[in-house]
């Protein structure tokens, strides 16, 4: 048996430590907000943050999962935003969505540890997770506009 702290919430579970983290959070936990992609960490769908580090659930094994998982269920809620989604929904940059919370989840450890990124940092940083509808450039406008708004909290 494993314990994972998602959310907030200790869950148990008795999936194989050889199974990726993404399949023990959509199939046994219903968090399916975090997304299969590529299956081999390329396209950054099914990022989530461990302990507040943007890492890829579909290749990080559940023996090797130490710390707070976050997926997308956990930022904010549909009352009160977090502040990286309120920025998102500014900027409508969702278009299809797919992507979108890997694009958070990678946003919000960005702004953790960069607080006022530059447009290069924000490229560096984003360039692992992919958007095949190209909305980049609202991408890096809402991440600039977060770490706006977290400033000035």
């Amino acid at each position: 048996m494993t314990t994972l702290r998602v959310n907030g919430t200790e869950h148990e579970t008795d999936a194989p430590g050889d199974t990726p983290l993404l399949w023990v959070l959509r199939d046994e936990l219903g968090l399916t907000g975090t997304k299969y992609g590529c299956g081999v960490a390329s396209c950054g769908a099914c990022t989530v943050l461990l302990d507040g580090d943007a890492v890829r659930s579909c290749t990080l094994p559940l023996d090797a999962v130490a710390g707070a998982v976050t997926t997308i269920e956990g930022v904010g809620t549909p009352e009160a935003l977090a502040p990286i989604q309120a920025a998102w929904a500014r900027h409508q940059v969702a278009q299809c969505g797919y992507c979108q919370p890997g694009q958070i989840l990678q946003a919000a450890a960005l702004l953790r540890e960069t607080p006022s990124p530059s447009d290069d940092q924000i490229d560096d940083a984003m360039a692992g997770n992919l958007c095949r509808c190209g909305t980049y450039p609202a991408i890096r406008a809402a991440i600039h506009d977060a770490a706006r708004a977290l400033s000035e909290a």
